[in-house]
């Protein structure tokens, strides 16, 4: 069953799995974004492209490390801290912006509400105040609708897009500006509206991109800003800018800094190092200490009293100095975590297999329909969750009596999350000194309805919690994945706090256990949700500690998160990874199965190769370029027995059979170079050692060594030009003929060429081609000219492009006896796009690219394997 791994879910362990499974061939695994509707799984698709995290260590940049020393080093090395400062600071200004906002929305959507309930409730017209709420949630939601139409890639958290970014996929449109737009307006409006989303989770994304596009100084939506700032200009420093930016994200969200580096960590970055982690942390405390001192502020009007540290604060979790029986937790509490966690994680597995049949619904159903029809649906999930929230609130609540400490203050919790508790609580319908538990919960902002579950001393029925629990589960899960910014931490821990809650009342209530503190176990609760949800571990439990500010609940939440991943992933994967697979991305996991060792390289490289010559045509490039899709191109030569012939005939063949020859190492070379260096060394002996051996390696010199490695056992192939396509009457031994293998050259750098018209004639010598420094070769980054703009007039066809400047020269390769786990931790480790298998003696066979070591292809090739053995 190993090959329904991907499709399990919770509802039925075996039920994805179809014995058409094991009759696919790895052919069709190569179809582009095919469903399979006999198995409903979707394939990763191929039209993703890989990012450039390798450096191109070619001539231009060979310039640049010229004019590099320690002086400029440490001024590179001032100025990414500088920038990195700068993106913690936009982030925690990014954060306040949509937290004022949103609180203003809300609380103007409240305030007209809760007026109109009061006063209908003794005139018996709720209908009109249900009319209220309607007209505001639907104006927000359509809103937030129409900014998610601009920029189709705003809907949802981000956070599965901002994964595969930093896993080395390029998801068009994730780091724009207008993106950023948006997705910070739609946000605030998608939260004031009314929905089960929360703001935590997109700006996780909006940090993102502040951290993708701050460093460059100019924008592709805003073409005016423009600023010559030829530094970052790459995707290997975008992508630790992108880290620094996410996690950000997560420390303006939960005042977390420690915790949103190891969220950058652990779910996104794919390389790592010391270096980079101090920056990234440092942008995290930029960002969290930039929003604690504005929201300070703003709110107390005490500037630098540092008292708001992210947009979500759990407060402070202690006992009554009055009650000394209580204690946070006891070592008999941990029995209850663990088997809290083993729900939490049944729970997020059902959770996650519900929406994900929702988004393969909305995939068929919904997406191929007219804009319209998403905004309708927004529309739609917003009436029916205002309606369920109204009718829940009036009809289904109880009237609780309220504790003595509730109304007067409690001194155990902090003063502001006493008064959010205490400001928070709804009477409606309800007698003097009692409130409406229900409309409390329902009734509120999210973040105050967790303050309730977490310190409100009152007690809720535990029919208000399950029926809570039930109808936020349903509506949150709905929620997910319509057309607008949506967050799953608050729903999450909201949704697992009402569990926790019940909980604690069930024991309490029923059983007799008098000790246990309530807070707890809906903190407890909530871990556990958002844990079998979305299957993080180390930085969700640093998150959650830095959030409630104590350090003792480290072991129960880590137990807890523990539990609900190992239960969760026993029937299928967390929610981030769902829609990754939903989208067809070709993402990377930490490393193979075992078994993919019986595979080498060559069982999974790409052997048909698209390859230009060192000095090839303008019209064999274009034509290249327009009849392909490939974005690096091996630079090789021909091996040939005759030649010598070809030099005396053709310059374009004999500039080529120049290179290869000059661009043969040998060892007797080598060791000639390295002598003719040491004359300078101040030593008669050496001198005379270097002398004698030149001398003695004379007569080598004069034995052609080239062409007693050309000859083997090849006969002569027919002669190819390299102005000349492949074509499909080519034999095997034509197509498959022994290439040479010099290096690496990217797309978009032969396009560059072509555009700024980097060549020569053939009657000129290669020399006479224009060079362009490494400035001019990153100009145009991100956005590189495409080849199907290209003005053809403007070109000669029959000018030669010399690239071997250009390319890059030592990429990393394997041989083809390598085996699988080492292909993928050397592709996955570096950040490879493409990583050539070359041969004993310098022959290209095959590459391979991040579309081979999916997880797919490889068992693809696997069950090839074993039907060939």
């Amino acid at each position: 069953m190993a090959g329904c791994r991907g499709s399990l879910c919770c509802c039925c362990r075996w039920c994805c799995c179809c014995g058409e499974r094991e009759t696919r061939t790895p052919e069709e695994l190569t179809i582009l974004g095919e469903t399979q509707e006999e198995e409903d799984e979707i394939l990763p698709r191929k039209d993703y492209e890989s990012l450039d995290y390798d450096r191109c260590i070619n001539d231009p940049y060979l310039e640049v490390l010229e004019t590099m020393d320690n002086k400029k080093g440490r001024r590179y090395e001032a100025v990414k801290w500088m920038v990195v400062f700068a993106i913690g600071v936009c982030t925690g200004l990014v954060g306040l912006f949509v937290d004022f906002f949103v609180r203003l929305f809300t609380q103007l959507k409240f305030g007209v509400v809760q007026t109109s309930v009061e006063e209908c409730s003794q005139k018996g017209c709720l209908a009109l105040s249900l009319l209220e709420l309607l007209g505001f949630n639907l104006t927000f939601v359509f809103l937030a609708s129409l900014l998610v139409l601009i920029e189709p890639v705003a809907a949802g958290s981000g956070i599965p897009e901002v994964k595969c970014y930093l896993n080395g996929v390029k998801v068009p449109g994730i780091v724009r500006l207008r993106t950023l737009l948006c997705k910070v307006l739609g946000v605030l409006f998608s939260v004031a509206g009314g929905l089960f989303v929360g703001k935590e989770g997109p700006m996780i994304h909006s940090g993102s991109v502040v951290g993708a596009g701050l460093p460059q100084f100019q924008s592709i939506s805003l073409r005016k800003i423009q600023f010559n700032f030829p530094y970052f200009r790459s995707d290997r420093d975008k992508r630790d800018f992108v880290s620094a930016g996410a996690a950000a994200g997560v420390a303006a969200a939960f005042g977390a800094p420690i915790g949103g580096t190891l969220f950058s960590l652990e779910e996104g970055s794919s390389f790592w190092n010391q270096g980079l982690t101090w920056k990234v942390l440092f942008c995290s405390m930029s960002a969290t200490f930039t929003l604690n001192f504005f929201r300070s502020g703003i709110q107390f009007g005490s500037w630098g009293s540092f008292q708001l540290p992210g947009l979500l604060n759990f407060g402070e979790f202690k006992c009554s100095d009055s009650d000394k029986k209580c204690h946070l937790w006891t070592a008999m509490d941990l029995g209850f975590f663990v088997v809290m966690g083993v729900i939490g994680g049944l729970l997020g597995a059902t959770f996650n297999c519900l929406n994900k049949r929702l988004a393969k619904y909305r995939m068929r159903n919904v997406h191929p329909k007219p804009k319209l029809v998403r905004v309708l649906e927004s529309l739609l999930v917003s009436l029916v969750t205002t309606v369920v929230v109204f009718v829940a609130s009036m009809v289904l609540g109880e009237c609780r009596q309220m504790s003595s400490s509730s109304q007067i203050g409690n001194d155990s919790f902090q003063l502001q999350v006493t008064e959010d508790v205490n400001s928070s609580i709804k009477t409606f319908f309800c007698p003097n000194d009692t409130y409406n538990d229900m409309a409390t919960l329902f009734f509120n902002p999210q973040e105050s309805a967790i303050l309730q579950l977490f310190h409100q001393d009152g007690t809720f029925s535990p029919v208000t919690l399950a029926l809570f629990f039930i109808l936020y589960f349903l509506l949150a899960c709905w929620t997910y994945g319509v057309s607008v910014p949506s967050g799953l931490f608050v729903p999450s821990l909201l949704c697992g706090a009402a569990f926790g809650r019940l909980v604690a009342n069930v024991l309490k209530s029923y059983i007799g256990l008098g000790h246990i503190y309530s807070g707890t176990f809906a903190l407890i609760g909530a871990a556990a949700f958002l844990g079998g949800v979305v299957r993080m571990t180390i930085s969700l439990t640093v998150i959650l500690i830095e959030s409630t500010n104590e350090i003792t609940y480290g072991l129960p939440i880590m137990v807890t998160l523990m539990v609900a991943k190992w239960t969760g992933e026993f029937f299928n994967k967390g929610i981030y990874d769902i829609h990754v697979g939903l989208r067809g991305v070709p993402l990377l996991e930490w490393e193979t199965e075992v078994e993919m060792d019986k595979l080498r390289a060559s069982d999974i490289m790409e052997p048909n190769l698209t390859y230009v010559y060192p000095h090839t045509r303008i019209q064999s490039l274009v034509s290249i370029l327009r009849t392909t899709v490939h974005h690096a191109f091996p630079v090789v030569t021909e091996n040939r027995g005759n030649e010598k012939e070809f030099m005396k005939g053709n310059q374009l063949i004999s500039n080529n059979i120049k290179f290869k020859k000059s661009s043969i190492l040998t060892r007797a070379g080598e060791q000639r170079k390295r002598s003719q260096s040491m004359k300078s060394y101040p030593s008669s002996e050496l001198r005379n050692m270097c002398d004698e051996h030149i001398a003695s390696e004379e007569p080598a010199e004069k034995e052609d060594l080239l062409q007693q490695m050309l000859e083997r056992r090849y006969t002569p192939y027919p002669n190819l030009y390299p102005d000349q396509s492949p074509s499909e009457d080519w034999t095997m031994e034509e197509r498959f003929r022994p290439l040479t293998f010099h290096g690496l050259i990217l797309r978009s750098q032969l396009v560059t060429l072509l555009v700024r018209g980097v060549c020569y004639s053939e009657s000129q010598s290669s020399a006479s081609q224009p060079r362009l420094s490494y400035a001019e070769m990153a100009e145009d980054y991100p956005r590189y000219p495409d080849i199907h703009d290209l003005d053809l007039t403007l070109l000669n066809p029959r000018m030669i492009v010399d690239v071997t400047p250009y390319m890059n020269p030592s990429p990393f390769t394997v041989s083809p006896n390598t085996h699988v786990s080492q292909v993928f931790n050397l592709f996955r480790t570096m950040g490879l796009r493409h990583l050539p298998v070359v041969n004993a003696v310098g022959e290209i066979v095959g590459i391979v690219t991040r579309h081979n070591l999916t997880s797919e292809f490889l068992q693809a090739r696997l069950r090839q394997h074993y039907q060939t053995i």
